[in-house]
This record gives structure tokens, C-alpha cells and sequence, in this order.
């Protein structure tokens, strides 16, 4: 690690627009987190904690593929050229805590990332130094109740009681909407801050049958926006929950509730705000995606600024886009309680004159814990503690998940569900979420929750035509390559085992999957029939054990893992593109 570059302040530069500015600070002899208000108001915005309450280690992308307009722009840039892009300086705290670079060495020279207590005491100390609750407000982005055994053992009450203590005051969602209707309705309603989504709505039926409404005559399910004051000053904030949520997830968990982005009603909504409530601010809170935002932002006038989540992206300089009524910020502030996004806003009746912001990265070593937060974590997790931290094996190999393709935890999922269910293939969903173990720790049950812990866990094994095969691929490919953001549905690449495939990302849909050939060579034969295991099934429940019970299996009686082999396609037509080293 380069020392001078610890012990330096660091500028991440002026951002186009109404008089901004960006920058992260590090002190000398650490992150600095005393971060003096500028301007008279300042929003904090967290989003996709994934139920991490505990200090974590997060590796992000070295592959995160931005095509056709996306190509090179924020956030489809990873290693040397984030850095670049984002004026951060090689082998520092900020170059660690937003790229993939010299992971293992920096994890151990700068700890841990996140935690709910950690996190605590720096939201405190962010609203302290604006002033107070009457300056701040802390805004979650969602995905906040799945991603930990505890939430999931909990459904999801844990972090409603954390989100509480953290003093969240506005949310909305996403994986909230994998557990029973019912059982969200209820996390709402002992939920202190305000759940909005503007564009979640009843279906016909359950609005004539009288199902729960915010508004039985607009039929929304949640409140769609609020407007609070700050300072003196009015600022609307407007929910945006993702807005493919019975696609990507079971819709039969939440049968009476539809959902879409919805821009044509959201562009109505900001209107009647405007002309009604007259702020001087308009903000969406948006879990859409970074990609989906910014087309968003294009086409929709009158948001000042989207804080965006659901694609993990830390995006430490904000993206302005220009619309035919003026323009919109937008950015994103990755996840697993990584980062805290700062913004303060120079507000003035009706507008904003500036802004200034900052995305923090939560070293936990460096921010000392919360008493009364670790004494909540330690009632949630005390009970469960011993299944917890059984070790299950020691790793050789870093394990993770992060990366449009594959990752080495997912490959050790593939490999355990390919073992255990004595299947030729296996395919793992190619979900965001999940934490890393470094090389030579012990991957505990925990480790394995991080990865697994859904709602809809069960494993199957079952026979597929090779060419059953290929259409999967190819309708996760679309999802994920489709030129327009507005039929992108979040997430990555299926993850595959025992078989290998060429991915050409920019051929037409239909066309992107070639060459499918077994681990042993052989050609993936369309009217051949192979077994094949997998879990997380969306359609209807599948009949085998829940994930988590087979990678345990596998990694008992393996208890030495070294990933020697990731199942990654060949790519095609990506040469140059700076959101790929691999």
C-alpha cells in the first residue's frame, strides 16, 4: 500500500450542473468523516445493505460491461479505468474500497466494510454536523430486509428494528416484496419511517375484492411520495420500487400487486407535485438500476435527483443528464452498508442553487461501534450464534460474487449443487448480493446464508434438452444485454457449471449463445437430453432440499475448497470496453 496516498485528502472533482462539487475525504491517519455541511439541507442515502449488520469484506466488479451507449460511461468501468474516470489515485483506501485492485492485500491492510453499529454511529455524526433531524434526512433505497440467515429466519423484522435505531426515514424496495404480502404489510407497519413506491398498484380484482390500498381510488399499495421540510425549506421524495419485481421473483408471493416503471405516470406525479406542493426540491429514491435511471432521467423533467440502487454500483461522481425541462443527477451508492451517500443541497424557494457530494466508504476499523446498535445486532444474532459461525471448510481461493459472468462463490454453488444432485450441469441464478471470504478463512454457515438465504431456496434435478438449455441463456442474455434499459431486469448471467459457452453480447437476441460444450469438450447437443440442478425457481416452487442445506453438505465433506476452475464464457466483439479486465 502506498502510505502517502493514505494520508492525503482526496478530491474527486467538480461534477457538471448547478454549482456542484464531489469529493471524498481522507484525514491523516484515516478516512475522514467529520464532513461540514454545505449548504442548508443534506440528504443521506443508503441502499442495498442486504441485511448485512454485521462488518463485512466486498469485492467489487472486474467485469461490469457497459454496450452500445452504456459503453464506457458510469458505472460500466472497472480497475484502472474506474479510477481514471473517477480521479481516484492507485493503491489508496478509496481505490480498495471502490474497484477490485489488489483486493486480498487491501482487505487485510484496511479491515472490514459496513455494520449496522459502525454505520450508526456515522449517520449521527453526519446529521450532527448538518444540524440535526431538522436538516437530515436518511433515505434507504431498498433491499434492505434479505441477504443475512437473520432476515431471513426473522422475515425481515430484524432490519425493520435496525432500520428503526438507524432512524431511517424514508423507504422503498425490492427483495422487501419475496416474502408473503402480509408479512411486508406487516414489516411496514412497524417500519417508523414512510415505504413509498409510486408505481406499485393493486390488479383489478383485488381492488374490487378490497384488498389493502394507500389509495383504493388511485389503487396504490404504498404511499407514492412524501414532502418534508428541511430547514425551512420543502423537498418531495418520491418512492421508486424495482420495477420488475413478479418477473425477477416469485409473483406468487405477491398475487394482487402489479408493478412497471411507470414513467408516464411518474412524469404526472411530478407535475401535480410541482404545481400543488410547490417545493424546492424534487428527489426520486429509486431502485430501477443505474442504466434504467439514467434513460429515465432523459425522459421524464422536473426530478432534480435520482438516488439510485439495485445494481450495487459506487458511483462516487454523479452522472448529470439533460432533458427537455433542464436536467437530473443521478447516482447510486452500492451496497451491503459499504457506502453513505452525502448530499447537500443549497436550496432557495422553488430550486436548487447547488449541491454538494460525497459517497463515504463505512470502514468499520476506522468508525468506532454504535453501543446501543451493537447491543440490538447481538439480541438478533445471540440466539442463532453457534449454527452461525460453524465452519464448514477453509479456502485456498478468494470467494465472491460480483461480476457479470461468474464469480468464485458461485462457482463453488455450481460445483456443490453438481456434486451433491450428480448432475452433468448446474445453473445458479446470477443474483448481486452475497459477501467475500478472503483466501485461508474458514467459509462458515453464515458465509453460506450470505449467498443462499431466499425465500425460495429449493434445489431441483432434472432432465433438459440441450436446447432448453441454450433458450435459458439466451433470456437471461436479453435481460441483461438488451440495448434499451427500460427491458433490463437487473441482475447478471445466469452462473453455469459443468459446461462452457461463447457469449457475443452485441448480436441479436437469440444469438448471443454458441459453441455450449461440456467441461470434457463435448458439444452440448440440442436434442440430447442432460441432468440438470439448479435452484431458485420463480414459476412454482421446486420439490428438492433448500440450497443452503446442499452447499453445506458439500463443503462438510469437502472441508478444503481452491476453486481451480470458473465456468466464464468466451466474449465476443467486447474488445477495448473498460468495464471488462479479465
Amino acid at each position: 500500500m502506498n502510505r502517502r496516498e493514505f494520508n492525503r485528502l482526496l478530491t474527486a472533482g467538480a461534477v457538471a450542473g448547478i454549482l456542484p462539487s464531489t469529493n471524498i475525504a481522507f484525514a491523516h491517519t484515516g478516512p475522514n468523516y467529520d464532513i461540514p455541511q454545505k449548504g442548508n439541507a443534506r440528504l443521506l442515502h443508503i441502499t442495498d445493505c442486504h441485511a448485512q449488520l454485521m462488518p463485512i469484506y466486498f469485492r467489487e466488479p472486474n467485469v461490469n460491461m457497459g454496450l452500445n451507449e452504456a459503453f464506457g460511461r458510469t458505472p460500466h468501468v472497472v480497475g484502472e479505468a474506474f479510477l481514471k474516470k473517477n480521479a481516484l489515485s492507485p493503491h489508496s483506501m478509496e481505490a480498495h474500497a471502490f474497484t477490485y485492485l489488489n483486493f486480498n492485500a487491501a482487505a487485510r491492510e484496511y479491515g472490514k466494510v459496513g455494520g449496522f453499529a459502525h454505520l450508526n454511529t456515522l449517520v449521527k455524526s453526519l446529521r450532527e454536523t448538518a444540524g440535526g433531524k431538522d436538516n437530515c434526512l436518511l433515505l434507504d433505497g431498498g433491499d434492505t430486509w434479505q441477504g443475512s440467515a437473520t432476515a431471513y429466519w426473522t422475515r425481515g423484522k430484524d432490519m425493520v428494528q435496525a432500520a428503526n435505531l438507524l432512524g431511517v426515514d424514508v423507504m422503498t424496495g425490492h427483495w422487501e416484496f419475496t416474502y408473503q404480502d402480509d408479512e411486508v404489510l406487516s414489516n411496514v407497519d412497524e417500519f417508523d419511517g414512510e415505504f413509498l413506491a409510486q408505481n406499485i398498484k393493486l390488479t383489478e380484482d383485488a381492488l374490487f375484492e378490497g384488498k389493502h390500498a394507500h389509495d383504493e381510488d388511485t389503487g396504490h399499495v404504498f404511499k407514492p411520495y412524501t414532502l418534508r421540510e428541511l430547514n425551512g425549506h420543502k423537498v418531495a421524495i418520491i418512492g421508486q420500487a424495482f420495477p420488475y419485481t413478479p418477473v425477477a421473483n416469485p409473483q406468487r408471493f405477491i398475487p394482487d400487486w402489479t408493478f412497471g416503471i411507470r414513467n408516464q405516470d411518474l412524469q404526472e406525479l411530478v407535475d401535480n407535485i410541482k404545481e400543488n406542493d410547490k417545493p424546492d426540491a424534487i428527489i426520486l429514491l429509486s431502485h430501477n438500476g443505474m442504466d434504467v435511471d439514467l434513460k429515465l432521467a432523459s425522459v421524464v423533467t422536473g426530478i432534480d435527483f435520482i438516488l439510485g440502487g439495485h445494481t450495487h454500483d459506487g458511483v462516487p461522481i454523479p452522472v448529470t443528464i439533460k432533458n427537455s425541462g433542464g436536467q437530473t443527477v443521478v447516482t447510486n451508492a452500492g451496497s451491503n452498508g459499504k457506502f453513505v451517500g452525502v448530499l447537500d443541497l443549497q436550496l432557495e424557494k422553488g430550486k436548487v442553487k447547488g449541491y454538494d457530494y460525497r459517497l463515504l466508504p463505512v470502514f468499520s476499523n476506522f468508525i468506532k461501534a454504535d453501543p446501543e446498535m451493537a447491543a440490538l445486532i447481538d439480541t438478533i444474532r445471540k440466539p442463532h450464534i453457534e449454527t452461525l459461525n460453524e465452519p464448514l471448510a477453509t479456502t485456498e481461493s478468494l470467494l465472491y460474487r460480483r461480476g457479470n459472468f461468474n464469480g468464485t462463490f458461485d462457482q463453488l454453488i455450481c460445483d456443490a449443487l453438481r456434486h451433491e444432485l450428480n448432475a452433468e450441469i448446474s445453473l445458479s441464478p446470477g443474483f448481486r448480493w452475497g459477501t467475500t471470504v478472503l483466501p485461508g478463512q474458514a467459509i462458515t454457515f453464515e458465509h453460506v446464508m450470505d449467498q443462499t438465504c431466499i425465500t425460495y431456496p429449493e434445489t431441483y434435478a432434472r432432465d433438459m434438452l440441450g436446447s432448453e438449455i441454450k433458450a435459458i441463456l439466451e433470456d437471461v442474455a436479453d435481460n441483461l444485454f438488451h440495448p434499451d434499459p427500460f427491458y433490463q431486469q437487473g441482475g447478471d448471467m445466469v452462473r453455469v457449471g459443468g459446461m462452457n459457452y461463447i457469449c457475443d453480447p452485441i448480436a441479436a437476441a437469440g444469438n448471443r449463445i454458441t459453441q455450449m460444450t461440456l467441461d470434457s469438450g463435448k458439444s452440448i447437443d440440442a436434442n440430447k437430453t442432460y441432468k440438470v440442478a439448479g435452484w431458485a425457481t420463480v414459476g412454482s416452487k421446486a420439490p428438492g432440499k433448500p440450497i443452503w442445506d446442499v452447499v453445506a453438505s458439500y463443503l462438510r465433506n469437502q472441508k478444503h475448497v481452491n476453486i481451480t476452475q470458473v465456468n466464464s464464457p468466451k466474449l465476443l466483439n467486447v474488445n477495448n470496453n473498460p468495464g471488462i479486465v479479465l
